[in-house]
């Protein structure tokens, strides 16, 4: 299979739709710990000398650090979508939160590619892949791609709905129909916490696939009021200086290390990989992603680039680093390879597996990472003018970078290994490096059937 996965290109097989597959004897459990607008740099692991992160160091240490992770979208949903469906954004039309018109209609040069805001059933998802090898599935915390994960293979929803961020905020009561009230106060990274544990202990007897997707830390910014204190007391650090951000963090950080501790308990932990994740950059009005270049919401490093590990015990070299670019929709082609699982007919996967580079066996063999964000994003007042960004697209290449914006056909051209931040645009200085992988990215987008805007808009007032 591992031949297979690590090609440039998407692969179809034409097996049977759940054909027997070589099983390990014991196939490992899985843990995909996901954190919601983590941005590269909000870890001390990743270099910040603000936020505390023992657990996520911890993991780090025993595991190997991806130092070029990406999310597919530089938002929420379209993140979502491809962890799960294991495609890029074009196959599946979630491309962004909610609409893609957003912000005033007079500052929109082009009439942006419709949103789908929710997962087509017509996907086969990681969830149901793994559900139809038995493997007990459970997606607990934000879900954001319909209203329910059940309707996409998941055996068990808590607190998953068709919601971005907690109605209630961080503290009961929750105002969440798939959330029971806790205690007066109870907070909502602790509550988590607590049914992702009550999962592991009834399904310790079968190997099971824990979706574990904090709605941390998102907006609002909320956490305990002591451990908010703490961070008071603290001298900023790198562009960190938020306390309260900086708590929720930590309860975050905290829930790894309460899992962590409860795979251990169990006799679970030497089976189970877990892994690290962000699903997009940090936003720009609460955290600094420094030394990358913008936020969430953003196809700049700051927007894509996120904090990546995989402990993988006895296997992947504890405390190992790659600066090999991977991205979400890797998670699928790995995990199906890890437990022993075909890929359903008929689906097509756009990711690669990582279990060549985790074990040592072999290197990722793949042309581009690509993003397609038809859409526009407001500001938050963390970026100049009225964008986030406009509609645009982008393709990492090796050690260099290009975006194009469809508005007017501009294109930046990056050299990430010797300008992580994105500060010197090279598209000038190197124009037949910028045609290549302008090329690279037309061809990509005529492959998935990449809808690029072009109709202006009427309502546009330069």
């Amino acid at each position: 299979m591992r031949a297979a996965l690590a090609v440039a290109v998407p692969f179809l097989l034409s097996a049977s739709p759940w054909a027997q597959a070589e099983t390990p004897a014991e196939r490992p459990n899985l843990v995909l710990f996901l954190v919601d607008d983590l941005g590269w740099t909000d870890a001390s692991f990743r270099g910040s000398g603000f936020y505390e992160t023992p657990s996520f160091d911890e993991l780090a240490r025993d595991g190997m650090e991806f130092t070029d992770a990406y999310s597919n979208g530089p938002n929420c949903a379209p993140s979502r979508a491809c962890i799960l469906s294991g495609q890029w954004t074009p196959r599946h039309g979630v491309y962004t939160v909610g609409s893609s018109k957003r912000g005033k209609s007079a500052n929109r040069k082009l009439i942006p590619v419709e949103n789908t805001q929710a997962l087509a059933e017509r996907f086969v998802t990681l969830a149901e892949a793994l559900g139809e090898a038995g493997y007990a599935t459970a997606s607990i915390g934000k879900w954001h791609l319909g209203p329910d994960p059940r309707a996409q293979g998941f055996d068990v929803n808590v607190a998953g709905n068709e919601t971005g961020a907690p109605k209630g905020g961080y503290f009961s009561p929750y105002k969440n129909p798939e959330l029971a009230d806790g205690p007066d106060g109870e907070y909502l990274t602790d509550r988590l916490t607590d049914e992702a544990i009550a999962f592991l202990r009834a399904e310790r007897e079968r190997p099971f696939f824990l979706y574990l997707t904090h709605y941390a830390v998102h907006t609002p910014i909320q956490a305990p009021d002591a451990l908010a204190a703490k961070y008071g007391e603290k001298p900023p650090a790198g562009g960190h200086s938020n306390a309260r951000y900086a708590a929720m963090i930590e309860s975050v950080d905290a829930s790894l290390g309460r899992v962590r501790a409860a795979l251990e308990e169990l006799g679970l932990a030497e089976n189970t990989v877990v892994c690290l994740f962000s699903d997009n950059g940090g936003h720009g009005n609460v955290t600094s992603m420094t030394p990358l270049r913008g936020a969430k919401g953003m196809l700049y490093e700051g927007g894509i680039r996120v904090p990546m590990v995989v402990c993988w015990p006895g296997r992947a070299p504890p405390g190992s680093r790659t600066p090999v670019p991977v991205s979400g929709l890797d998670f699928y082609p790995t995990f199906l390879e890890l437990a022993g699982v075909p890929q359903p007919d008929g689906t097509v996967l756009d990711g690669a597996s990582l279990v060549p580079l985790l074990d040592g066996s072999g290197a990722l063999e793949r042309k581009a990472l690509y993003w397609h964000f038809p859409a526009y994003l407001q500001s938050t007042g963390a970026s100049e003018g009225p964008w986030r960004t406009t509609p645009a697209g982008a393709v990492r290449a090796g050690r260099y970078k290009l975006i194009e914006f469809f508005e007017d056909g501009r294109r930046e051209l990056y050299d990430l290994r010797d300008d992580v931040g994105e500060t010197t645009d090279l598209a000038e200085r190197m124009p037949d490096k910028a045609r290549e992988l302008a090329e690279l990215l037309e061809s990509w987008r005529e492959e998935v059937g990449a809808p690029v805007p072009a109709e202006l808009n009427p309502d546009y007032r330069p």
